[in-house]
């Protein structure tokens, strides 16, 4: 695709965020649009959001989360940027969100990682730990803008990767966890409630076997795309769902209670 077609694509998709407004898939409008593609659209967006003054703050990844795969048709991670804007914490314990800031609201619970260095590619998976700052639980709550939540991968790349808003809790050094960092974050399990009714577990494995091995596929697939952003020292970077996408709406409460004595709750009360 020529660079017209992308800018012309990345301004409908900017401006589906904007007004929070959905469109029909990319894939289905633009035959050809590719992976590729999507990130390059992706890349144009967060330029103009750069420009309009929004700050870079870390990174999500999404579609960790195997199980999830055969709903959404997505067979592989993705990433997309957060930012001062749609970033809540970390320290947080409880919050107000309100629905009708999103397209078509889920609710994710997830680990959060903030790098203390930039990690480089090929690292072993205990060695990346030493580039981890702290950890934390998390929401995300992710959105799409394409209707009832149809899409392609390559659509779910240029709309951002599906973020909302990332609401980060307390935070507790990497070691807290375990002495094998990776095995331990596997080992995480989280309660995941609504309205005071048990959802839903889910577990650190769940995101490609353990958060951090999210964060190594993070880090090589960032090692093919030159182009694009490196990590850096300070980013938070959220690893994944740990159990399935639920759909929230006004009037609900819903609590992340991680079964790990370092880490705290998290509640979400969502509103009008």
């Amino acid at each position: 695709m020529v660079a017209r077609a992308l800018d012309a694509i990345a301004n409908e998709m900017r401006q589906a965020q904007d007004d929070v407004r959905q469109v029909a898939p990319l894939t289905s409008t633009h035959p050809g649009f590719s992976l590729e593609h999507a990130y390059t659209v992706a890349d144009r967006v967060h330029h103009e959001r750069l420009a309009a003054g929004a700050q870079p703050r870390g990174r999500k990844i999404g579609f960790t989360n195997r199980a999830i795969w055969p709903e959404y048709g997505v067979h592989h991670p993705i990433w997309g940027h957060v930012y001062a804007h749609t970033l809540r914490g970390p320290g947080m314990a409880d919050l107000d969100v309100t629905v009708s800031h999103f397209a078509e609201p889920r609710l994710e619970p997830e680990i959060a990682l903030c790098l203390r260095s930039a990690p480089r590619a090929g690292l072993a998976i205990r060695d990346l730990a030493g580039c981890i700052d702290w950890v934390a639980p998390a929401f995300e709550v992710v959105q799409s803008h394409f209707p009832h939540w149809k899409f392609q991968a390559a659509d779910t790349i240029a709309d951002g990767g599906l973020h909302g808003a990332l609401i980060v809790g307390e935070t507790v050094p990497l070691a807290s966890i375990g002495t094998d960092a990776e095995l331990a974050l596997a080992a995480v399990e989280v309660e995941l409630h609504r309205d005071g009714q048990l959802v839903e577990v889910g577990r650190g494995a769940n995101a490609l076997g353990s958060p951090l091995a999210a964060l190594a596929h993070l880090v090589d697939l960032l090692a093919k795309q030159p182009a694009l952003p490196p990590l850096r020292a300070g980013e938070i970077v959220t690893t994944g769902t740990l159990t399935a996408a639920y759909p929230v709406r006004a009037g609900e409460a819903w609590t992340m209670q991680p079964r790990h004595p370092a880490l705290k709750p998290l509640t979400l009360r969502f509103r009008d």
